[in-house]
Parts: C-alpha cells; sequence; structure tokens
C-alpha cells in the first residue's frame, strides 16, 4: 500500500493513533497531523475511495480540509483494494501515490495503540526494505515550529460580501472552520500565524487549530495579546491550538498530554448545565485549568480524562475550546458554538453560559417490568436479555422489581433475579390484577418488545395507571404512540423538516388501493403496532395488495402504504437520550441486503462499510434530532433508506422501545443499552453513568470499535410445509449469530458456519438470474456459486443491489478458495495458509480444498504457527484498559490482549436459536456459570448468540463470543487450558463435539464423551437397552433401503426414521408406506452423513412421558417426570407438558424410576439427562444434556436442577431429591407457534419440531394452569361460535357429546363440509366452503378446533390443497385461535366445565400459586419485626 519514494528510505517522526471509524480523507489533510505517522484503530480502511478534489462553497474543497495530504504516513490494518461509493474517483492507495505519502497496511495497530497507550506518543521509524535506520536518531517533530510550515503565507478572504468581518489566525485551518463562519453571513479575511493584529480591522477574531507545541508560537500570542489584553476586546473564538494560544496570552499553562485525545467521540461536560456533548478531537497538549486568572473560567471540561476543553472569561466576549467544534471528520453536536461567536460579534454582547443545572430525580420504590412473554419471530430472546439487563440495574439503584413474564426457560424469571415474578399472561386484564396487588411506583414498558409496549398503550387508555398512580419510566407513552401510529410520526418527521418515505396511512382496504394509485406501484405495505413486519409484503398491482391488505387488517387497525425503495441501502442507528437532553449514538449498522428485506432477515454489519464521514454524521445528526423531537428517554432505533447513488434518505421508522438491534448493538460495541436505559428511566443523568468495560470513563460516549462484526440470520423454514423460501419485508427468521474479525471476510465467514455447522454441505448450489433476483433464505451460497460460475461484481450488483463493496468481499473469499485448490497440502505455501486463515476460512473448509483432513490442516498450521490471537472488546479501540474479559479470536494480530495464568472452568454455550434450541438451553448454561461462581470457579463462556443472557460480559470471567466448533473450542482450551469443559450445558451444539474434542485429550467434565456417543448413536443405544433387557419399540438399523422395507412390512406400518446426533427431530419422519420411507430415509442420511439411522416401529394412541434427572457417576439423584398431554407422535417441544404428572398410577412411576436409575447406571451419567418414555414403558431415546424442560421443571417443583447436576460434575457431594410430588401447585407448559409469521405454512404437529418458544403458567389444577397458559400465547376465551371440522374416520360420536354436556345446543352447528381426504375438486359445495371463508374473514368464529386424525406424527404433504389446510391456515391468517390435537380439545373443554363454568372468565390472580419470590419471609417472636432473607 502507499508509496516508498527512493529518497525516502527511513522516515522517522511522532507515532499516534486516532480511534475514528470515517473520515480518512478529513483526516489525512488536516495540518494538525503534519510530520506524524498516523495509526487509524478501524482496521478497514479505504472502503468508500477518495472523491475528487473539487470546488465547493466559498472557493474551498468540497470534501478535504486543506490543499494537500499532511500526515507524514499512514498506518492501518487492512486496506480496501476495491472502494465503492458514489462519490469515489480513486481508491486510497491511488491518492497517496498521487500524493508521495507511504502507507503501511498488516500492521495489529490495537497492539500499536496500546503500547503508545501505555509508554505515551513515542517518536517512530519507517524502515524501507533494505535500509540501515540504525545510525539515524529520532526527531521530535515538537521541537520544530510546525505552524510556520502548514500556515498560509499571504492573507485571503472568503466570502466577501459577508456583513460581519472576522479575521483568522491561520495556524493550521481546517477549510470547514471557514465555511462555518462564511455560511453564517462572515466575511473572512484568513491571515498568517505571524500577521500583526489590528482591532480596527475585525468585528471578532477566531484563532484555528494547528499543529505541535504552542510555546513555539510566541509571534501570534504576542500579536493576540495586543488586541485581548486591553479594557473592551473584541469578541474572539479559539478552536484546539487557538485555544492553548489564548490560555498563553492569559498566562495560563499548557502541557503535553501522555498521548493526546484524538478521535470523534471524546464526551465534553458543560460546566453549569451539565449537559454532555460528543467531540471530535486531534491535539496532544492541553490547557492547565488551575493556572487559569480569576476572572476566567472552565467552559467544558473532557468526561473522561477530565483535562480541560474549554475557559471563558467572566465578563468579556472571549471564550476557547479545545475540541473541533467544525466536525469535518466528526459529530456536530457544538457546531452551533460559531453561532453563539457570531452571535456575541453580532450583539457586542459578553458569552456567558445559562447555568440551568439539573432538575433532581426521585427514584422510585417499586417497578413492574412488562416481559415479552412466549419467544416468536421477530420477539425472541433478546427481551431476556433486557429485562435481565433492566433487573440488574435497578437493584444497584435498591429498587424492588416486580416482572410479569409467563415465558418460563427465561433467566430472567429465575429466582434472585426479580424480587417477584409472576408467571401470567401480559394482558391489560392480568397486569392490572397485579398492580392492584403490587402497588409498583413505576413501570418499565420498552424492555418486553412489541407485547409489553402495547399492552402498556392499552392500560394507558383505560387509565389503570393513572388510577393506581403509576409512573411510565423511560419514554412517555405520548411517545410511543408517536412512533406506532404511522401517520402521527409522519406529521412529527414534517415538524421538524424530516422526510420519511412518501406514504400515506389507511384504514381500510378501499383506502389502501387509493393511496396505492397515488403513490404509484410497487408499494410496500406495513401493519401499525406490528413487530417483525408481520403482516407487510410488497404489491406490484391491486389483486397483491387487497390481499395484503385484508390478511394485514387481521393483525391491526391501520396500516401504512409506502412508495417502494426496493434497492436503497437501509442503515439503522442505536440511540441513547437522558431526561437532561444528553444524547449520544452508541452503535450504527449497515445492512448488507438493500431496502425491501426486513432487517431482521437480513445481514447486517456494524460498524457501516460504505458511509463516508458526511453521510455518517448526517444520518447520526438527524437521529438524535428525530428522537429529541418526540422526547424519548432511553434507548430506541431509527432506521434509514439512503440513496446508494446520492446523499437523498428517508427515515423508515423509529422504535421507541429495545429492540433486536438493540441486543445485536450492545454486544457488538461492548455498551450495555438496556441496562443504560433501565438507569435512564430512573431519571439518573446520563454522564454520571460510568462505561461498564472501562470503569473509568462516561457512558455518555459513542464507541470506537477497532474490528467489525457481522450479524447473519438463521432460518428453519426447511420444517415447515408449503412455507415460501423467499425472503422480503416481514420477518421469517428463528435466530441470529454475530461474528466478530478484523476482517470483513474473517467476521463474515465466522458467522456463515455459526448459523449452520454443516454450511459447507450448501456451497454449491444450483441457481439463474431468478435465484440472484429473488431473495432466498440460501441467498448467499446461490451468490457464491455465481461468483465461482465467472460472474462480475457489476452483473450482481446489477441483480441484487448488494453493494459492490461487499461483493468484492465475497469474491476475495471465492478467489483463495479457488488458489487453495490449485494446491495439495504438501504442496501449500504457509502464506496461502496464512491469507485463508485471515480470511476466515476454517480448517475443515481448507482441507477440502485441498483434499486433506481436519487434524491434518490443524497439525499443519500449529507446525507453520499460525495461530489465532485472543483480542478484546473496550468499547473504546483500546485507547483506555478494559477491565472486562469480553474477547474473540482474530488471524489479524501478533499479540494476545491479555495473559492465560489462571485457572479456569469452561462452558459451552448453545449457539444460534433454532427452533429446538433455545433460550431454555441459554437458561441452563447462565445456571451453570452462576453456580460455579458461587462454588468459587472461575469460568469462561463460549458462545455467539448476541440475544443471550450468556453472552453478557459480567456474567463470567471470561466471554470468549466465539464458534463453538472442535477447532475454535480446541483453539481456546489450548490456550486457556482449563480445570476442564462442561458440554452438557449448551444443548445438542456441544454435544456434537464430543468425540472429536475427547479424541484429542480434551478434559471433558461430566459424563465420559463415549456414553455420550452411546446414547447419541441410535444404533449403539438401542444394542444397550437391549442388552440390559429395557423395553423398547422393535428397530433395526439403516444398511440398505431393501432391508428397511423388509422389517417395515414385518413390524407394520407406520414406522420411525430416526438419524442420530440431531436436535428437534431433524429429518425425523414417520413413514406409513414404501414411498414415505424411501423419501425419508434419503433425508435422514443427508443429515446424519456420520451417524447411523435407526428405522422403529412407531406405536400410535399412546401416552408419552418426559423424565430429567441429575446423576453422579450414574446413580440417580433427582428425577422429575413430566406427562404430555398430545398422544406420543408429537415433538415434546411442541407438545403440552403437566408436571407433576396427574395422571399415571404408582406402578407406573416405579417402572420409570427402575428405568432411569438402569440407563444413568449403563452410561455412568454425572450430571444432567433426559428420558422420553411411552406409557406402555417403552423408552423412545436418551439425552445426555440438559434438556428443553429443564427450566420449566426446576421452576414448577422449586429445584434448580442446573444448579444439582453443576455440583454433581464439579465432584461435590449432592444429596438426593425427591420432586414427584412437587410442592402443591400445578405447572403445564404450552408451545408457542409462529405460524403467522410464515405464509402457507400448514399447521400440523409432528416429530419435527415447529413451535418457536414456550410458556407455562401455575394453578391448583391443571386446568386453570393450562387456561392460563394458553392466554399467554396470544389464545382468546371464545364468546360465541366455534368451528368444529372434523375429518370422517374421527369418533365423532363421543366428541359431540361433549360439547352438548358443555355448551348450550345453540352453539353446536352441523355444517356438511368436505372432508379432508375428499380430492373431488368438482364437488358442489364451492358455495358453502366460501361462507366458511367468509366466517372467518368476518371474525364470525371465536375458535376453530380442526382435527385430523390420519397419520399422526407425519407430515404428509398431499399434491392438492386440502379443505382442513385451507380452514387451518384461514384461521391463522385471520387471527382466530386455533386447536388442532384431539387431546388438547379434550382438556379445553374439560377447562370449560371446571375453571371458565365456576368463575365465568379467566383464572384470577393467585398471588401464591402464580407467582415466584426470591425473599423468603421469617417472622420472629416480639412485636412486629420481620426479616427478609435474599
Amino acid at each position: 500500500m502507499g508509496i516508498h519514494l527512493p529518497f525516502i528510505k527511513v522516515l522517522n517522526l511522532q507515532i499516534l493513533f486516532q480511534t475514528g471509524m470515517v473520515g480518512y480523507p478529513e483526516a489525512l489533510t488536516d495540518p494538525s497531523y503534519r510530520c506524524q505517522l498516523l495509526t487509524l484503530t478501524y482496521p478497514l480502511v479505504g472502503n468508500y475511495g477518495v472523491p475528487p478534489d473539487e470546488e465547493g462553497e466559498f472557493g474551498l474543497s468540497k470534501w478535504f480540509e486543506s490543499s494537500r495530504i499532511h500526515a507524514a504516513a499512514l498506518i492501518i490494518g487492512e486496506l480496501s483494494e476495491n472502494p465503492s461509493h458514489w462519490s469515489s474517483t480513486r481508491s486510497l492507495d491511488q491518492w497517496l501515490k498521487e500524493q508521495g505519502v507511504p502507507g503501511v497496511q498488516g500492521i495489529d495497530t490495537r497492539r500499536l495503540t496500546k503500547k503508545i497507550r501505555e509508554k505515551g506518543t513515542m517518536l517512530g521509524k519507517l524502515v524501507v526494505d533494505g535500509a540501515v535506520a540504525d545510525n539515524i536518531p529520532f526527531e521530535n517533530p515538537d521541537k520544530r515550529n510546525l505552524v510556520r510550515e502548514v500556515s498560509m503565507k499571504e492573507a485571503k478572504v472568503f466570502n466577501p460580501s459577508g456583513t460581519l468581518r472576522i479575521t483568522v489566525v491561520d495556524c493550521g485551518i481546517k477549510y470547514n472552520q471557514i465555511r462555518c463562519l462564511a455560511q453564517r453571513g462572515a466575511r473572512v479575511t484568513v491571515v498568517p500565524w505571524d500577521h500583526p493584529l489590528d482591532s480596527a480591522d475585525f468585528d471578532g477574531l477566531f484563532i484555528s487549530n494547528g499543529p505541535g507545541d504552542p510555546q513555539l508560537c510566541q509571534t501570534t500570542i504576542n500579536n493576540i495579546r495586543r488586541v485581548v489584553c486591553v479594557d473592551r476586546p473584541k469578541p474572539l473564538f479559539g478552536i484546539c491550538l487557538g485555544h492553548q494560544l489564548l490560555s498563553l496570552v492569559i498566562r495560563a499553562k499548557t502541557y503535553k498530554m501522555k498521548y493526546g485525545n484524538r478521535g470523534h467521540n471524546q464526551p465534553c461536560i458543560h460546566k453549569g448545565t451539565d449537559r454532555c456533548f460528543i467531540t471530535s478531537q486531534n491535539h496532544g497538549f492541553a490547557v492547565d485549568p488551575d493556572t487559569l486568572p480569576a476572572d476566567w473560567d472552565v467552559l467544558f471540561t473532557n468526561a473522561n480524562d477530565h483535562t480541560n476543553e474549554g475557559i471563558v472569561h467572566n465578563t468579556k466576549p472571549l471564550f476557547s475550546v479545545q475540541f473541533h467544534p467544525e466536525h469535518m471528520a466528526g459529530p456536530t453536536d457544538l457546531v452551533s458554538l460559531f453561532d453563539v461567536f457570531l452571535d456575541v460579534v453580532r450583539e457586542h454582547k459578553n458569552g456567558n453560559s445559562t447555568r440551568s443545572g439539573m432538575s433532581p430525580y426521585v427514584i422510585p420504590r417499586k417497578v413492574l417490568i412488562l416481559g415479552s412473554g412466549g419467544l416468536s419471530i421477530g420477539q425472541a430472546g433478546e427481551f431476556d436479555y433486557s429485562g435481565s439487563q433492566a433487573i440488574k440495574a435497578l437493584k444497584e439503584e435498591n429498587v424492588q422489581t416486580v416482572l410479569i413474564n409467563p415465558n418460563i426457560a427465561t433467566v430472567q424469571t429465575s429466582k434472585g433475579l426479580a424480587d417477584k415474578v409472576y408467571f401470567l399472561p401480559i394482558t391489560p386484564e392480568y397486569v392490572t390484577q397485579v398492580i392492584k396487588n403490587e402497588r409498583p411506583d413505576g413501570v418499565l414498558l420498552t424492555f418486553g418488545g412489541q407485547t409489553a409496549l402495547n399492552c402498556g398503550v392499552e392500560l394507558t387508555k383505560l387509565g389503570v395507571l393513572e388510577k393506581y398512580k403509576v409512573r411510565v419510566l423511560g419514554t412517555p407513552v405520548a411517545s410511543i404512540e408517536m412512533t406506532e401510529d404511522r401517520k402521527i410520526f409522519v406529521e412529527k418527521m414534517e415538524e421538524i423538516n424530516e422526510h420519511v418515505a412518501p406514504s400515506e396511512a389507511a384504514l381500510s382496504v378501499e383506502q389502501a388501493v387509493a393511496a396505492a394509485e397515488r403513490l404509484g406501484y410497487p408499494v410496500l405495505v406495513r401493519s401499525a403496532f406490528a413487530l417483525g413486519g408481520l403482516g407487510s409484503g410488497f404489491a406490484n398491482n391491486r389483486e397483491e395488495l387487497t390481499s395484503l391488505v385484508t390478511s394485514a387488517f387481521a393483525h391491526t387497525s391501520q396500516v401504512l402504504v409506502d412508495k417502494s425503495l426496493k434497492g436503497w441501502k437501509e442503515i439503522e442507528y442505536e440511540v441513547v437520550r437522558d431526561a437532561y437532553d444528553n444524547c449520544v449514538t452508541v452503535c450504527n449498522m449497515e445492512n448488507i441486503d438493500p431496502l425491501g428485506i426486513h432487517t431482521g432477515e437480513s445481514i447486517v454489519v456494524a460498524p457501516s462499510q460504505t458511509l463516508n464521514d458526511y453521510e455518517y454524521n448526517m444520518l447520526r445528526n438527524t437521529a438524535i434530532k428525530v428522537i429529541r423531537h418526540l422526547g424519548i428517554v432511553g434507548e430506541c432505533n431509527i432506521q434509514y433508506a439512503l440513496n446508494p447513488e446520492s446523499e437523498q434518505y428517508y427515515i423508515i421508522e423509529v422504535n421507541a422501545r429495545l429492540s433486536r438491534s438493540s441486543a445485536l448493538a450492545s454486544k457488538a460495541t461492548g455498551y450495555p443499552l438496556a441496562y443504560v436505559a433501565a438507569k435512564l428511566g430512573l431519571g439518573i443523568p446520563l454522564p454520571q453513568l460510568k462505561n461498564s468495560v472501562t470503569n473509568s470513563t462516561t457512558a455518555n460516549f459513542e464507541p470506537s470499535l477497532d474490528y467489525c462484526v457481522v450479524k447473519v440470520p438463521r432460518w428453519d423454514l426447511s420444517k415447515f410445509l408449503r412455507v415460501s423460501t423467499k425472503i422480503g419485508s416481514s420477518m421469517k427468521s428463528v435466530g441470529e449469530v454475530m461474528a466478530i474479525g478484523r476482517s470483513f471476510e474473517e467476521a463474515f465467514q465466522k458467522a456463515l458456519r455459526m448459523v449452520d455447522e454443516n454450511f459447507l454441505n450448501d456451497m454449491t448450489f444450483p441457481f439463474g438470474q431468478q435465484e440472484l433476483q429473488t431473495p432466498t433464505d440460501k441467498r448467499i451460497f446461490v451468490l457464491a456459486s455465481a461468483l465461482r460460475a465467472g460472474y462480475t461484481v457489476d452483473q450482481l450488483y446489477e441483480l441484487t443491489k448488494i453493494d459492490r463493496w461487499f461483493l468484492h468481499k465475497m469474491k476475495n473469499i471465492t478467489d483463495h478458495e479457488h488458489l487453495l485448490e490449485t494446491y495439495n497440502q504438501s504442496a501449500m505455501p504457509p502464506e496461502v495458509m496464512r491469507k485463508a486463515k485471515q480470511l476466515g476460512f476454517s480448517d475443515k473448509q481448507i482441507a477440502l480444498a485441498v483434499q486433506s483432513t481436519e487434524l491434518a490442516v490443524r497439525k499443519l498450521r500449529h507446525d507453520w504457527s499460525i495461530l489465532p490471537v485472543v483480542k478484546q472488546i473496550d468499547t473504546v479501540a483500546a485507547e483506555w484498559p478494559a477491565f472486562t474479559n469480553y474477547l474473540y479470536l482474530t488471524y489479524h494480530g501478533t499479540e494476545d490482549d491479555l495473559s492465560f495464568s489462571d485457572q479456569h472452568v469452561m462452558v459451552i454455550g448453545s449457539g444460534v436459536y433454532r427452533i429446538g434450541s433455545s433460550v431454555e438451553f441459554d437458561w441452563c448454561a447462565v445456571g451453570c456459570i452462576t453456580e460455579l461462581r458461587k462454588m468459587g470457579y472461575k469460568t469462561i463462556m463460549v458462545n455467539y448468540n448476541p440475544e443471550t443472557v450468556s453472552t453478557d460480559y459480567d456474567m463470567c470471567d471470561r466471554l470468549y463470543f466465539d464458534e463453538i466448533s472442535f477447532e475454535v473450542v480446541m483453539d481456546i482450551y489450548e490456550r486457556e487450558n482449563p480445570e476442564g469443559v462442561i458440554l452438557s450445558m449448551g444443548g445438542q451444539l456441544p454435544n456434537n463435539i464430543a468425540m472429536s474434542l475427547h479424541r484429542q485429550q480434551c478434559r471433558i467434565l461430566g459424563t465420559s464423551p463415549e456414553f455420550i456417543d452411546c446414547a447419541e448413536n441410535r444404533f449403539k443405544f438401542s444394542r444397550m437397552l437391549d442388552t440390559i433387557s429395557i423395553s423398547q419399540p422393535q428397530w433395526k438399523e439403516l444398511s440398505d433401503t431393501e432391508s428397511a422395507v423388509k422389517f417395515c412390512e414385518t413390524v407394520g406400518y407406520p414406522c420411525l426414521v430416526r438419524p442420530s446426533y440431531v436436535l428437534s427431530g431433524a429429518a425425523m419422519n414417520v413413514a406409513y408406506s414404501d414411498s414415505d420411507l424411501e423419501k425419508y430415509l434419503s433425508n435422514a442420511v443427508a443429515v446424519s452423513k456420520e451417524h447411523p439411522v435407526v428405522i422403529s416401529k412407531f406405536i400410535q394412541e399412546a401416552k408419552e412421558i418426559d423424565v430429567d434427572a441429575v446423576a453422579c457417576d450414574g446413580v440417580v439423584m433427582a428425577i422429575a417426570v413430566s406427562e404430555h398431554v398430545e398422544n406420543a407422535g408429537v415433538h415434546s417441544g411442541d407438545a403440552t407438558l403437566v408436571t407433576p404428572p396427574q395422571d399415571l398410577n404408582q406402578k407406573t412411576i416405579e417402572r420409570i424410576k427402575m428405568i432411569v436409575h438402569a440407563i444413568g447406571q449403563e452410561l455412568q451419567v454425572t450430571g444432567p439427562f433426559n428420558l422420553q418414555l411411552i406409557a406402555k414403558v417403552f423408552v423412545i431415546e436418551c439425552n445426555v444434556r440438559v434438556s428443553r424442560s429443564f427450566p420449566f421443571i426446576s421452576k414448577t417443583l422449586g429445584v434448580d436442577l442446573v444448579a444439582l447436576a453443576t455440583q454433581a460434575i464439579m465432584g461435590e457431594e449432592v444429596e438426593p431429591v425427591g420432586l414427584m410430588r412437587g410442592k402443591g401447585i400445578v405447572g403445564v407448559k404450552v408451545p408457542q407457534f409462529s405460524f403467522s409469521r410464515l405464509a402457507g405454512a400448514d399447521v400440523v404437529l409432528g416429530v419435527e419440531m415447529t413451535s418457536t418458544g414456550e410458556v407455562a403458567c401455575f394453578g391448583e389444577n391443571r386446568y386453570e394452569a393450562y387456561l392460563k397458559a394458553m392466554l399467554s400465547t396470544g389464545f382468546k376465551i371464545p364468546k360465541k361460535n366455534i368451528l368444529l371440522s372434523i375429518v370422517s374416520c374421527c369418533p365423532q360420536f363421543r366428541l359431540w357429546r361433549l360439547w352438548d354436556t358443555t355448551c348450550t345446543p345453540a352453539w353446536v352447528t352441523a355444517v356438511d363440509w368436505p372432508f379432508e381426504e375428499e380430492e373431488d375438486s368438482e364437488c358442489p359445495t364451492k358455495e358453502k366452503q366460501r361462507s366458511i371463508m367468509n366466517y372467518l374473514e368476518e371474525n364470525h368464529f371465536d375458535l376453530v378446533i380442526n382435527l385430523s386424525m390420519r397419520n399422526s406424527g407425519g407430515r404428509r404433504l398431499s399434491s392438492f390443497v386440502t379443505k382442513g389446510y385451507r380452514t387451518r391456515r384461514m384461521a391463522i391468517d385471520y387471527s382466530v385461535p386455533l386447536i388442532i390435537d384431539i387431546k388438547c380439545t379434550k382438556l379445553f373443554v374439560q377447562v370449560k366445565i371446571t375453571a371458565l363454568r365456576q368463575i365465568g372468565r379467566s383464572p384470577p390472580v393467585k398471588t401464591h400459586i402464580d407467582s415466584m419470590t426470591s425473599q423468603t419471609l421469617v417472622r420472629l417472636p416480639g412485636e412486629s419485626l420481620q426479616l427478609k432473607c435474599h
């Protein structure tokens, strides 16, 4: 990179660092960097190229800060060789060559920054290869008068028609200072640094910035003194060096700082108002405020290092600031100081600040927090993370916390966090009852997603909050409504001259059609008060619009019709604001996918990669302006559409709450947004909060990143029948991953592997133009295939509108893969492997390319010392030391950020949320590290899911935010040498790498990997059961299709196909015929390539039982039993669970215990395990790890099984615990489905899991608990008509009798409607079918019960669309509650008999049943003494 001129053999100057993430053209042309070796901490530089040197306003350069590059050299991590920006005319490399400035890339800039931070600004030499530098002495530029070198040689006038005469002393002025004065109507005369000054020549005097030691400018100091040290001086404003010169003029002192302040995120507190502003800075000298004369005062102070940032005269119009309010590059928060200066000049008044101070804040005594309920698409684990952080923040302020959340799998509902947790539906009815019982002073509505927000708005409208004097903390409800009601939002934006994409609000289908005609197709339809783009989509014509709007109105009362901006860039900012108007943007993010794809469906990169400084700060300033205007207090996010060919932008929306992006931004930057937002909600000023990573700097700052973060969504669309794989404006993804690297390629490839550990199988993907233009969940692999096939970046840009910068980066990956394929392992040079690792290739990928094995590549890599380094995330790009160990691995570095002396216990987390592995496994992992810390162990957590509590850096001693793969876990293991690794707390993913780790002599704590393999490997497990004489369904290992067919014919269909080492029943299917069997076998073999597939007899109409247990060296210490409501054949994750069991007799329970003890003994289990059985006591499967039901069992029965298992794993004495009887309450766990998000998906239950979350409630009996749990999923109690749709083979008579006993006869109306199996498309009942459709559309039914008896457990996809499918789908699309299982229908009927008959409405809150408290109340003898024991 750059150029090394023949005469520059050794460059010998001062070296320093700058932490800004954008603005390299402005920084390089800043005269203050004269004679400096400039190091940029952000590793990816040159992304948006270099603009032309064109003339702008007032004859000044439009893009640069002076006429040339002033920095002596540029030192960076990685140069972007293919920049992408509409304004770019050349690359950074070309520009440096043109200007004769050397540059160096490939430097571990973080290591260099840390060295400067620790040793102070140093002198350095840049040595060209072959040059001898030892005999050349170091040269200190501070000894030179650099101001003389950069100042203009003669005076020059700008804006000669200006009305105010401002003389500017040029000490190294940046063009934007001249521009800021001229734009405000000044006639600006710029004079050289040593020009004599005469008050008669000007109305105001301005002293510019510049390089070097201010003491060397004695001529300037004397000239200024002559016009300032008089009785009535003209107004004066100084910036940076100008500030230091003014201080020397008044005989104060300056000093050289250790390493200076250089970056765009320095927080400065204004004395008097205590307001904090974010500023841009570049200086190595500072003013000593203790030496100011008595008639001068401090104006600003740095909130981090407490150095002086500004001074003001108490009576005269003289002031100066150390920072750069003219903001090129950087924020414009204090550009108004130019207005202040010119107002002072205009009015000849002194410029004292108004000192309003802050009003004192009152912290509430008790706060109610609304959770988000069951996990669904669009509202997942991120709200567990944000709610947990809020509770922590409130507890630190000694506020009592009450939480309502029926999601029993969450960390926030655990004992010891909130003071009291209610497991109840988040509905106005139940929340009102809790408020009445608890009488809180305040309520937080922004930590529970859209569910909590909508509930809070409803409570406000009903007057409940006012009646019970409950204050909404943080953002007021009025502000929430402004952002949620699209029409009001548009009006609010127009008030401040900001523009929302052309759009119209509609309250009916007719209004929507009329709006679309006015705007012109294509249009985007969006719902108000909706989450994850529910009910949204693009319409190209009237028919598509009508269909979209009709279904949207099922979820909302208002839709917005937007003009389509498909193909524009989508940019997001996370904004924090306190009650005193202190405002910062914590993180900005860029969607790799263009507008038109929901941000939850898009690949997102932080910070933005293709925005220049002007765009970055233009959108930042708009964000702050909008948030202030809306009056938001706490945290929110704003989304923009940015034209890729200009600076035009539109605001898409503002979310006045914590969102998925907030969790991502928190983890991407290390800034705990939810924690800070909760504190701000209490009224605490932002500058008073500490940055929890550095423990010394303020939280009123904007993080600097010296790494790149990539988020990739995870879809599980293959689990659903008839779902389109196209992705668009409505969200379908079930989880997301976040990867960190010091190059985009490194983070990007890591993220793809995190989403799916088998992603190598997807690398070659069939594609055509259609696949490239229409994004699907496999879009990235389609792009990779296109690049391999020779598509150019420009062709792909035209088809996808993905910015060329990202496409070039993807091409780097495919190009290097092609290079790897030209070598075999022995011929591959070390530099090719090193480059592969820096581009994010895993050992397995390299092995595949060079036709070797992962272990052989690993050994070779070790032989060549190509090893990753461990880097810290510290929010400040190494400018300050970090006290938290938030870590990642990278191959772009030469030094670890920390030492590895202490012993830790390593816990592997659960990875990406997917169907089957969700927040419940995070609860287990967090429970494990919490228990380990209680036991005195230091802990390491490895996980990469930004939505989780386990990836919160204060949960463990060291957090590795990195892959859960054999390669990475081994790399960390070899570096840390921990006491051992716990795999059993993270679900299936850690179990999958157990044997690989074990073979490398990795110390696995708990059950031996050999026994884990014995349980996971279907063949070994079935054989083991036979050996110890435990009954199981008849089974056979698949050897070939012919013998499999023969086995099925012998035992009789249906049969179950079961692959090994899978989660949530992936590729598990019930075969009813030979053709089914052949199809399912090929699927299973594809999923379970390295492990056996087993076929077993599928037992119908049987009761399924779940057992969760803990053992120590094979001796079982605790057994908990739950029963399924649905028959066997419904995956346990989709089943309704009841504990303690209500229908099992003592004999069955004793038999279950015997089996659990026998299997625990045989597998020598130490730690948690889970069994699934059929009530005739056949064993179905065993998982030697925690299961999905562990949190439900632990919280319902009152014993923390994870804590117990952790003690057993660590060899502690564990007493057996009896859990069979429970504690007098019944818990019912109900699945939460997201079918409304998955257009076209058939609502069927089978052996493969489809639910995205779960809720659980308690009751005195199962009926009460079941009803509350159903209400928690959004179910509504039917008040009028119920549609009952039953197929021909159903035992109708018995069911009708049931209904006759519970409902008035008027409720039951038989409709002659075709059965599900009828295939006659010419059937004469189309009229009647249409009427059913109309009934559903018009909300005529309160409940649909659709019972299909055949093929239970199977996912039969018929070639035609059945009437049953259409009934189920219409119920979902029109938000009508739906029950599809006969056993659940029976339970619901019993609920109507018992719970509803007795009270006539939903069950009331019973505090002793519905809530769990973290305190024990102890009554002592005496008058009225009570102790709360925590």
